[in-house]
C-alpha cells in the first residue's frame, strides 16, 4: 500500500522506494510513540511528511509533472460513481482518459489517484493530503465533473487552466 501510494507521490519507482524506506526508518525510530491505533493512517501521515520535506529540499525539480504515468495505472472507482475506470468502461479510450487526468489540476488528480484509483478512503486520502474529509469530498466532485466535461469536449478542461 505504501508503495502504491508513494509511487503516486513520485517521478519514479525508485524514489517510490526510496520514500517507502525512509517512511519505514523514521517510523521505526518513532515507534515508542505510536499508541497502536490507526497503524494505517500513522504510516500514510509519515509518508506524506517525508514525501513533503524531500520536495522541499528539491524544489527546482517541481516544474516537472509529477503523474504523467497516473492513466497507466489499473482504475477503480471506490464508491461506484464516475471515476477513471468508469469513464473507460463508458466506452472510452484509456488515452482519452489519461489525457482528461494529466490535464487535472495537481490537487484534483491527487485526489483521483489516492481514492479512484489506489482505493482509500476518504478519511485516509485526507490523512495523506493533509486536508480534512470535506475538502477530499469537495474536490472528489470537481475533479470528476471535470473529467466527464473533458472526456466529452477535451479543449475544454484545456481551457479553464489557462
Amino acid at each position: 500500500m505504501l508503495f502504491g501510494i508513494a509511487r503516486r507521490l513520485t517521478t519514479s519507482p525508485q524514489d517510490a522506494e526510496d520514500l517507502v524506506q525512509d517512511t519505514l526508518v523514521k517510523a521505526f525510530r518513532a515507534i515508542g510513540t505510536f499508541d497502536g491505533r490507526y497503524a494505517r493512517s500513522w504510516l500514510l501521515t509519515i509518508l506524506r511528511n517525508t514525501n513533503t520535506n524531500r520536495l522541499r529540499k528539491r524544489m527546482p525539480d517541481l516544474l516537472e509533472d509529477e503523474w504523467t504515468t497516473l492513466g497507466r495505472m489499473p482504475a477503480a472507482g471506490a464508491d461506484g460513481r464516475d471515476g477513471p475506470a468508469e469513464l473507460v468502461a463508458e466506452g472510452l479510450s484509456g488515452e482519452a482518459v489519461v489525457a482528461a487526468l494529466e490535464a487535472l489540476p495537481m490537487h484534483h488528480r491527487a485526489v483521483v489517484a489516492l481514492v479512484d484509483i489506489d482505493g482509500l478512503s476518504y478519511r485516509e486520502a485526507a490523512d495523506v493530503l493533509g486536508v480534512p474529509v470535506g475538502t477530499v469530498m469537495s474536490r472528489l466532485h470537481r475533479a470528476r465533473a471535470k473529467l466527464r466535461r473533458h472526456v466529452r469536449s477535451p479543449s475544454s478542461l484545456l481551457e479553464e487552466r489557462e
